[in-house]
């Protein structure tokens, strides 16, 4: 059962952006619960290295789900390239991954 559940990652460049995003993955039932972390990231992007304050968000979500949720992010991102990627949850309590599968049921998969 764990496989199919995921963290989902992305990076913002602000708390305003991963708030509405966050709000919108939730209330679109993309994502069961959305956590907002500042960090900072050192990167390099066209030929230059970029040091910047960003907010992390981690995304808990039914991989089923995965490509809907990487258009949400895409429509409502800041960032030219932004990072939308994956990791599967290979452990997990099985009430939370329960509670992750009812929360992001939506209607049309009642």
């Amino acid at each position: 059962m764990t496989a199919d559940f995921c963290v989902a990652l992305t990076t913002v460049p602000n708390r305003e952006r991963a708030r509405a995003i966050a709000r919108t993955l939730v209330e679109q039932r993309l994502a069961a619960c959305v956590q907002m972390l500042p960090i900072e990231s050192v990167f390099t992007w066209q030929d230059r290295l970029e040091e910047s304050a960003e907010i992390l968000l981690l995304i808990k979500i039914k991989r089923a789900d995965y490509a809907q949720l990487q258009q949400a992010i895409l429509s409502l991102h800041d960032y030219e390239t932004p990072e939308i990627i994956a990791l599967p949850i290979v452990e997990g309590s099985a009430p939370y991954l329960e509670w992750i599968k009812a929360t992001t049921r939506r209607k049309s998969q009642e």
